[in-house]
């Protein structure tokens, strides 16, 4: 048992803390249109950014190795998530994206990052 709350303890002392800014709006003309980009293993993979106000965007994400996934979503810190893919703003026309894939045989998961631009 005393195992079970060492591992709990750690768990928390290192788990990500929030982030404490307030969701604020957004210019559009830096998230909306289309970005595209590759990882390394050369899966192509796209962003469509639309109807961006305030600090909300829908956004399709598709990749070659799985469906379409669309999602309305906030933005906080240059950032937002759909599904196991984070887009992060780095600068005007240029964004980081990270990706969990995980593998179903093995249930390891590896983290895929790459970059995308808006075309």
């Amino acid at each position: 048992m005393a195992d079970f709350f060492s591992i709990l303890s750690n768990s928390i002392m290192t788990a990500p803390t929030p982030s404490n800014t307030k969701y604020v709006p957004v210019d559009p003309d830096h998230y909306n249109g289309t970005w595209k980009g590759a990882y390394s293993t050369g899966e192509k993979f796209s962003f469509s950014i639309s109807d961006v106000h305030g600090f909300r965007a829908k956004v399709k994400y598709q990749s070659d190795k799985s469906p379409a996934r669309y999602q309305e979503v906030l933005i906080k810190d240059n950032s937002f998530r759909i599904g196991d893919t984070k887009f992060l703003l780095k600068k005007v026309g240029h964004a980081q994206i990270k990706t969990v894939v995980t593998n179903p045989a093995t249930g390891g998961t590896v983290l895929n990052t790459a970059y995308a631009d808006l075309v």
